[in-house]
């Protein structure tokens, strides 16, 4: 069964961290653009972070400087370190990989909430 799971989200307070992670299994995700994204309670979704197959990563808006992607915690999965979250940072995160022309294929999501 192609599928991409994420997991990793949580309640925490402002200052603290997350590592989400994206798992996929019915494909080698090594061989795709994986993407980060974020939906924001009533907003719309928005990319955080990206990493190609050779390894370029690319970061978006507040995510410069707190957030790092990375491939290999385990087996075919990419991972995203989230440092000194905010409220803003609330959402659900989505993982996606990077079809001919844009993300095609993508997660069911995992909430974060940043609250006191």
């Amino acid at each position: 069964q192609v599928q991409l799971v994420e997991s990793g989200g949580g309640l925490v307070q402002p200052g603290e961290s997350l590592r989400l992670s994206c798992v996929a299994s019915g494909f080698l995700l090594d061989e795709y653009t994986v993407g980060w994204f974020q939906q924001a309670p009533g907003k719309e979704r928005e990319g955080i972070s990206s990493l190609t197959p050779d390894g370029d990563t690319y970061y978006f808006g507040s995510a410069k400087g707190r957030f790092t992607i990375t491939r290999g915690d385990g087996p075919n999965t990419v991972s995203l370190q989230m440092n000194d979250l905010k409220p803003d940072d609330t959402g659900i995160y989505y993982c996606a990989v990077w079809g001919k022309h844009e993300f095609t294929f993508w997660g069911r999501g995992t909430q974060v909430t940043v609250s006191s």
